[in-house]
């Protein structure tokens, strides 16, 4: 998993409440695991004028215009701005995949749906609530080429006019991005442990290693 440090990026501004994980990527994408290639289909029904299907090549679609994610002016944002209960929904993993293999490594709301709030940081991504009224002060200010830097070191985020914005994050959750840790590379920092358990496992259960 790709670490997240210090970020300084333009920001897409999707300025709608409640946006459903669905929404983020439709059920008939859900057939993959592969936790790659969803970033075409991200929004699908928001980006397209034409029913999305996995596998189909995205690059011709009808593109509808009006879309904030189609217009040039955004392209290449890592962090997305939106509003409250964001990821809401279902509870599927392939929402943070979507929004991470699109190119976002932040998103900033006033809230999120809890199940997609824990799932992005386990892929990498990392979500920001801040206050309603925070947030609607960064959509005010928002104009072509708006960026700003979020630092996760010092939990803070700046603006184009050196405002400093605190943010909380957990922890362990900062802890985990900060390195570039899943849950399997946080299990793997054990590796010396679980090869000595296993090896005295087979000590005491040989049968249990036995090849047939």
């Amino acid at each position: 998993m790709q670490a997240f440090t210090l970020l300084t990026s333009l920001v897409a501004p999707l300025d709608r409440a409640n946006v459903d994980t669905d929404a983020i990527i439709p059920k008939q994408f859900l057939k993959s695991i592969k936790r790659a290639g969803f970033g075409p289909y991200l929004f699908d029904e928001w980006r397209y004028l034409d029913r999305g299907e996995p596998d189909m090549d995205c690059t011709h679609r009808l593109l509808n215009k009006d879309f904030v994610l189609n217009k040039p002016q955004y392209k290449g944002s890592e962090i997305l701005l939106t509003r409250e209960n964001f990821g809401c929904g279902s509870s599927r993993e392939h929402a943070p995949w979507a929004l991470a293999d699109f190119g976002f490594r932040a998103i900033i709301a006033p809230s999120f749906a809890d199940i997609f709030y824990n799932n992005c940081f386990k892929n990498g991504l990392l979500p920001i609530p801040l206050a309603t009224e925070v947030v609607d002060s960064l959509f005010n200010e928002l104009t072509e080429g708006y960026t700003l830097t979020v630092d996760l070191n010092t939990q803070k985020i700046i603006t184009p006019n050196n405002r400093e914005i605190s943010f909380d994050v957990d922890e362990n959750r900062k802890y985990r991005l900060l390195n570039g840790l899943d849950d399997i590379g946080l299990s793997l920092q054990h590796t010396d442990k679980i090869r000595g358990y296993e090896a005295e496992r087979a000590k005491r259960a040989p049968w249990l290693f036995v090849d047939y």
